[in-house]
């Protein structure tokens, strides 16, 4: 089948029912999903398996444009004036996320997982690692768009709006730390101090390295560039974007955490910065994001998906507790009011996103493909309950927090 009617297929179908979704105050997103799942080759053998197998261009493409954005939100007079309470919050709820997530797995997979040759090594601790690395994040767009429907103002929304917005940094780390240990785990069955320290160390501030000397060089062109029109910073970022994920492959350090680190130079050291982030959110997120998550529900395997149920349910269960628990920590530790403490964690359950595009990357190493479709299936399968039950959680805990009047 012709690739360009392929892609008009799955742009007009991921749109039309991210507004079906969205028409019934559901996230656009779980609309994406559910098209690329409808499109998906297992099912109806619409789309040709040789197309998706063969997308990680426009994944890649996607992954450099949210990590930039994620970068983006992390300027520093924000973060300054957010307060210790948000950091406190945003770090426990985060982490012990991750903790529970990977002692719970550490736990379960023993029994559940019935993988040929699986050891320790080779498979429970890389896929628990990997599956506690992708539960850090918030998707915030499901609660922001409940705050906005319902006029929400308070206290618990404001501190749900500022921990979302900072926890995916967190997550990146988390699986830019998580997929390097799972690495050296899964090649290198013996303690080399090059490969299990250096190695790593390499990979992580490599990418930030990378992503600061690329920042720089960004924020100098559009300094010297006289016309500045939105259709030349599109070029602009376009480019570096691509640049920088790119080079960042091909030296072998993180990717992500190199563009995110770009976007982070952006935004505190360019005079353009808000113009910068406005262009991209106006021209190029709606298109990114059905792309992406439409081809995302293409890449769920059906045969994995019927034996991993019980690992969407463990996975959804742990990092709810985690989310919570971690919160109400974090909260105390700040001294937060008592509402605070109370709700702030019924508006980060939802999540999507970038959690996504991190397990599509997962299966573009080999090293992962033991684990990889698990993986995939899980964290799709668990963002789909997340964005449906995430919004319905959100505005229950704004209405008992007296910050919106609607039942």
């Amino acid at each position: 089948m012709e690739s360009l009617l392929i892609l008009g297929a799955i742009l007009f179908t991921g749109f039309v029912l991210g507004e079906i979704l969205s028409k019934i105050k559901l996230p656009k997103i779980t609309g994406y999903i559910i098209a690329g799942v409808l499109l998906n080759p297992e099912l109806f053998h619409i789309i040709p398996s040789s197309f998706y197998e063969h997308t990680d261009v426009i994944t890649n493409i996607a992954l450099a444009f949210i990590t930039f954005s994620v970068g983006g939100t992390l300027l520093y007079k924000k973060i300054k004036k957010l307060g210790k309470e948000i950091i406190s919050i945003t770090f426990f709820e985060a982490e012990f996320a991750f903790l529970v997530v990977f002692l719970g797995f550490l736990a379960v997979t023993p029994f559940f997982l019935n993988i040929t040759n699986s050891t320790w090594l080779t498979v429970f601790i890389p896929i628990s690692l990997l599956l506690a690395a992708l539960a850090s994040p918030t998707d915030p767009s499901a609660t922001l768009a409940v705050s906005h429907e319902f006029k929400a103002k308070g206290e618990v929304s404001q501190t749900i709006m500022g921990v979302a917005a900072f926890d995916d940094a967190l997550g990146i780390v988390n699986y830019s730390l998580s997929i390097t240990i799972a690495g050296v785990l899964i090649l290198h069955q013996t303690f080399s101090i090059y490969s299990s320290v250096f190695d790593p160390l390499f990979v992580i501030f490599g990418a930030i390295i990378l992503g600061i000397v690329f920042g720089f060089i960004f924020n100098s062109i559009t300094w010297l560039v006289k016309r500045e029109t939105e259709g030349m910073f599109i070029v602009i970022i376009i480019c570096f974007l691509l640049l920088c994920f790119g080079v960042a492959k091909i030296i072998g350090v993180d990717e992500l955490l190199a563009t995110m680190s770009m976007g982070a130079i952006v935004v505190n050291f360019n005079r353009l910065r808000e113009k910068i982030f406005k262009i991209l959110e106006r021209y190029t997120e709606e298109l990114i994001f059905v792309l992406f998550f439409t081809i995302s529900g293409m890449h769920l395997n059906f045969s994995v998906l019927s034996t991993s149920y019980i690992l969407i349910l463990f996975f959804v269960i742990f990092r709810t507790i985690g989310k919570v628990s971690g919160s109400k920590i974090g909260a105390y530790l700040a001294k937060s009011p008592a509402k605070v403490k109370k709700y702030v964690a019924g508006g980060l359950i939802p999540q999507g996103g970038i959690v996504i595009g991190l397990a599509l990357l997962i299966k573009q190493n080999n090293n992962f493909d033991q684990i990889a479709d698990i993986i995939i299936s899980v964290i799709i399968g668990a963002t789909i309950i997340h964005e449906l039950i995430g919004p319905v959680i959100a505005k229950i805990s704004l209405k008992k927090a007296g910050e919106i009047k609607e039942v």
